[in-house]
C-alpha cells in the first residue's frame, strides 16, 4: 500500500484542506489579527502552531516511510532559486504584516464570513496571474542563484533523519518557552475578544452604558 491510498491526490488533497483549515480556524487564524501579533511579538500563536506543525508532519513522513506506506523519493521537493525565495518571501511578508492574511488564513477568513480575506483572495489571483504574465522577462532572476537539487536537513547536515527531528523539536520547545515569556511581558496572548475585534475596554464601555440607560429608564 502507498500514500495517498491509491487515489490521484485530489482525495486527500481535499481531506488534508479541511483539517487544515479547521486547525487554522480553530487557532483563531481567521482573524489578521493574529497575524499582525506575531509579528508585534505579543502573539505567538502562529509560530507555535506552524512549528508544530511542521514537526507533526516530519515525524508522520519519517514513520510513513520507515513502515513501508510510502517510498522515500515519493515526495516532491522543489530546487530552491534563493534570489526569487528572498524577493517572494519578502513581499509575501510584508503583506502579511500589513494586511494579516496568507493564502491559507485569507480562504478560511473568507470561510468564517470575513469581506476582507476575500479581497486578499482576489490579490492572491490577480498577483498569480501577473507573475506568469511577466514570468519571461524576469526568468532570468528568478533562476539566479539555484541551490542543491532536491536538498533535505538531513542530506545538508549528513545526519540521520531522527537526529534533525529530535532537534527541530528542542528548537520548537526552546521557541515556545522563549515566545510565551516574551508575550507576556508584551500584555499578550490576545484574547478572544480582542481577536474577534472587541477589545475589553470597549466591551466594559458598553456595559456601562447599557447601566445607565437601565438606571435612567428605572
Amino acid at each position: 500500500m502507498s500514500l495517498p491510498l491509491y487515489d490521484t491526490g485530489i482525495a486527500s488533497g481535499l481531506l488534508s484542506g479541511i483539517l487544515f483549515g479547521y486547525v487554522l480556524e480553530n487557532a483563531g487564524f481567521a482573524s489578521p489579527r493574529k497575524l499582525t501579533a506575531q509579528f508585534r511579538f505579543t502573539d505567538w500563536s502562529v509560530f507555535k502552531v506552524m512549528f508544530t506543525a511542521v514537526i507533526v508532519a516530519g515525524i508522520g513522513l519519517y514513520a510513513a516511510i520507515g513502515l513501508g506506506l510510502m517510498p522515500a523519493n515519493g515526495i516532491y521537493i522543489p530546487t530552491t532559486f534563493f534570489w526569487a525565495t528572498l524577493t517572494g518571501g519578502g513581499l509575501v511578508g510584508a503583506g502579511m504584516a500589513v494586511g494579516g492574511y496568507c493564502p491559507g488564513t485569507s480562504t478560511v477568513g473568507l470561510a468564517s464570513g470575513r469581506l476582507d480575506g476575500l479581497f486578499f483572495m482576489a490579490g492572491m489571483v490577480l498577483g498569480t496571474g501577473l507573475f506568469a504574465a511577466v514570468f519571461e522577462p524576469i526568468e532570468r532572476f528568478y533562476l539566479a542563484a539555484q541551490g542543491p537539487q532536491g536538498q533535505t536537513l538531513p542530506m545538508l547536515f549528513g545526519l540521520p533523519a531522527w537526529v534533525v527531528l529530535l532537534l527541530l523539536a528542542i528548537l520548537a520547545a526552546a521557541g515556545f518557552a522563549v515566545g510565551s515569556r516574551i508575550e507576556r511581558a508584551l500584555g499578550g496572548p490576545l484574547t478572544a475578544e480582542q481577536v474577534n475585534g472587541r477589545d475589553a475596554s470597549r466591551k466594559d464601555e458598553l456595559v456601562e452604558e447599557i447601566e445607565i440607560v437601565r438606571v435612567q429608564t428605572g
